[in-house]
């Protein structure tokens, strides 16, 4: 079932203490508002978010990137909403932005254990190309580092 999503753009200040309840409701450690306030505008970085046509926030998705490396950060979708298509529109739109920006690829880390995460990477591309053994804490997991060549 694909959610009604009204649209993708780019986090505004505004946004910062709603991402943050989202971060509380998906991380182990989520970061504070004022810390998601600093990412937001940042140069050479991409906080997206994706909202219904009533403005309420769906999910989120980050992107660094250096010369022509990309790092996708954090991809976050409320837990009422998630395998509605929410985080894979997410993707997509950074995917868009990453080949206007000439990146040779998209790298990120998934917990070893998030099966549904895995398997939403693998469909858009990504492959597994390596493994931080221990990287996550609350619980103790390892993290699989998949990347995507653009």
């Amino acid at each position: 079932m694909q959610r009604d999503i009204a649209g993708i753009a780019t986090a505004l200040p505004g946004d910062a203490g709603e991402l943050a309840r989202l971060e509380a409701a998906c991380f182990a450690h989520p970061r504070s508002e004022a810390a998601l306030l600093g990412e937001i505008g940042q140069p050479e970085r991409y906080l997206l978010v994706a909202a219904k046509q009533a403005g309420e926030l769906l999910g989120y998705a980050g992107l660094e990137y250096v010369l022509d490396e990309g790092y996708l950060t954090d991809v976050a979708v409320f837990p009422a909403v998630r395998r509605q298509g929410v985080g894979r529109s997410l993707l997509l739109e950074l995917d868009q932005r990453g080949r206007a920006l000439g990146l040779s690829f998209l790298t990120l880390e998934v917990r070893a254990g998030n099966a549904a995460a895995i398997a939403l990477y693998r469909s858009l591309g990504y492959e597994e190309a390596g493994r931080r053994r221990g990287f996550y804490t609350d619980p103790r997991e390892d993290a699989l580092l998949m990347t995507k060549y653009l």
